[in-house]
Parts: C-alpha cells; sequence; structure tokens
C-alpha cells in the first residue's frame, strides 16, 4: 500500500517467494522472530563491505539495537573510517569490467587504490588517518600500554570532528559500534593497509608489536562476551562473505565446549550472504550443514544460505529490519499472514 509504515518489508514479503529471494524472506523473518523475542545478534563481515557503504543501513541498525557485535576484517575496519574522513574524494569507475592493465596503472599513478568500482584516495584516505594513529601507537609504546587493534580505532573514530568529515557520520557504522561500545573482533587485522603501517613502524624500531593485542587475546575475550551475549534467548550469526571474519568467532561455541570444557549455547541462528557457490574445501563455499559436524550450529538451528551480492542483499534486509523495530506490531502481523 502506497501508505504503509513498511514498504521495503512490504515489498519482501509479496515478492520474494523462490530460490535465493525465498532465502533472503525467510532470513529476515528468522531473523525479526530472535531479536523481537529478546535474543542478540552477531555479525560477520568479509569483502568490502565498507567501501561499498554498507554503513548507510548498518549504522542505523546498530543504533536501534539490531546488531550486538561484529567480527570484521582489518579491511572492513579502517574503510569504514575512510569513508567518514575522505568520502567526496572516492572516484568511481562503473566501467571498470571493460579496463586495461593500462587503465589500472593509471588509476596507479593518480595515487586511487581500486576496489572494485570505486576506489579509496591515497592521500586524503591513508595518508591522512595515519597522521592520526601513528603518534597513539608512538604514545602507547612509550606507555607500554596495550590494547586491542579496534580499540585504537575506536578511540580514533571519536576524535574525528566535523572539519575533518567528509562522509556523513549517520553513514559509519565504525561510528556507530563506538558509540554503542559493541564487542568487536577483528582477526588477522595484519592483512590491511594500516596492518601493513603498523608492522613497518615495529620493523623501524618506532612502536613496539606488543601494544597491540594477539588474535589469540581476542578469542581469550571473546570466550566471555559469547556466554554474555548467549545468555536468554541467545545469539545468532548473521556472516558476509567466508574467510577469517566468519571462521574466526563462530568457532568460539566448539573451543568453550572442548577446549575450556564448559557449557555453550550453541548459536540460536545462522545466515550467510555469498556469492560463492558450493564447492569442494572451500569455507565460502561450505553449506551450514557442515557446520553442525563442527558443533557449532545443531539440526535444530534456523540456517540459511543467500547466494547472492551482498551489497544488494543485506541493505535490503537491514531497512526491512529497521522498519520492523519502528513498527513492531505491523510488521507482525504481516509476517503471520505469509503464505509459501
Amino acid at each position: 500500500m502506497a501508505d504503509s509504515q513498511t514498504p521495503i518489508l512490504d515489498f519482501i514479503l509479496g515478492n520474494f517467494k523462490n530460490f535465493n529471494a525465498r532465502a533472503t524472506r525467510d532470513a529476515l523473518i528468522a531473523y525479526w522472530n530472535h531479536v523481537e523475542q529478546g535474543g542478540k545478534m552477531f555479525w560477520a563481515m568479509a569483502g568490502a563491505m565498507s567501501s561499498a557503504q554498507l554503513g548507510i543501513t548498518l549504522a542505523p541498525a546498530i543504533r536501534a539495537g539490531l546488531i550486538h557485535g561484529l567480527s570484521v576484517t582489518g579491511a572492513n575496519l579502517e574503510e569504514s573510517l575512510f569513508r567518514l574522513v575522505a568520502h567526496d574524494h572516492y572516484k568511481d569507475f562503473p566501467d571498470y569490467r571493460y579496463f586495461t592493465k593500462q587503465d589500472d596503472t593509471r588509476i596507479l599513478n593518480d595515487r586511487m587504490r581500486r576496489v572494485t568500482d570505486t576506489s579509496i584516495p591515497e592521500d586524503e584516505a591513508f595518508r591522512a588517518v595515519e597522521k592520526i594513529i601513528v603518534p597513539m601507537w608512538k604514545r602507547a609504546t612509550e606507555s607500554g600500554e596495550r590494547r586491542f587493534w579496534h580499540e585504537y580505532f575506536y578511540e580514533l573514530v571519536q576524535k574525528v570532528g566535523p572539519k575533518l568529515r567528509q562522509g556523513n557520520p549517520a553513514e559509519c557504522w565504525l561510528l556507530a559500534a563506538a558509540k554503542a561500545k559493541l564487542p568487536l573482533v577483528v582477526p588477522g587485522c595484519e592483512d590491511s593497509t594500516f596492518g601493513n603501517i603498523f608492522a613497518s613502524h615495529v620493523k623501524l624500531g618506532e612502536c613496539d608489536a606488543s601494544i597491540v593485542k594477539s588474535g589469540m587475546e581476542y578469542m581469550a575475550a571473546f570466550y566471555d562476551q559469547y556466554r554474555a551475549l548467549a545468555k536468554g534467548r541467545g545469539i545468532g550469526f548473521f556472516q558476509i562473505g567466508g574467510g577469517i571474519a566468519g571462521d574466526f568467532p563462530i568457532c568460539v561455541v566448539p573451543s568453550i565446549k572442548y577446549d575450556l570444557q564448559a557449557p555453550a549455547k550453541p548459536w540460536a541462528y545462522f545466515c550467510q550472504i555469498s556469492d560463492s557457490t558450493t564447492s569442494y574445501g572451500s569455507y565460502s563455499g561450505a553449506t551450514p550443514n557442515e557446520k553442525i559436524t563442527w558443533d557449532k550450529l545443531t539440526e535444530k538451528t534456523p540456517m540459511f544460505v543467500i547466494e547472492s551480492d551482498a551489497t544488494i542483499v543485506a541493505p535490503l534486509i537491514l531497512r526491512a529490519l529497521l522498519e520492523c523495530a519502528a513498527h513492531p506490531r505491523q510488521a507482525r502481523r504481516k509476517m503471520d499472514a505469509i503464505t509459501t
């Protein structure tokens, strides 16, 4: 209806009937069922979702209490910040599919770093942030302070005042997460631009590598965070892509059970959006059932795989969830009326 307060939810419920569309609809309904009943949801983000501006819908979802923790690559973490400080200097390349090697060499010479159809500006992003964070690392080295990788960025993003912002702060998921003090893990943070920059300062003797807590310490801290989040209705797992951003946090359940030899609730929900089709030996292409054998999920866990482009699917799900949060009675009535 034209005057509906839930237009995206209506569109999904009314049109997404089969195949990946149906999986999207069912994953959305199960997500809302879980959080409506008091459950929590943990997100894992691989790929280049921050460069793709997922923060436009992810940041409001964090503020609305629809997301309760995240695992992200070092690239996604820093690229959310880049979009905040250098948004106007990004350049898009909609015709990237037809580029030659010479075209990409010109982009390199223009001091841009292409990410599919957009690009991160070297000077306005990398070098501008470097001027702020390197002194933070050096002070930590002098004082012997040790922090998790994301904690440096949580502090930094909240220091970025209006004069340094080009992007909309309401669309910066890192800022929303920092203000909410969300549990966050950044496994393999070394595999990022600022991971490389930090390593260079360690090599030059300007920073001590120990000021950044290790991945092992991330997991040790995540044991307690998971158990706190899993109280009550439990915590679900919403994953974009594959790789370490997803595999690291989902392993917390079997590790608590077998390594700590302590009780642990299984993940209460699982959904993965990936354009990697089911394949042999690929984590990104593994079906959820495989996770049952690793004691991460159970046969009763609601499970969904959406084989599609996350830059299309995730914003639709997030926007529909925001409508549900704003108008829960209408959303519940419409979901309950759904037929196959």
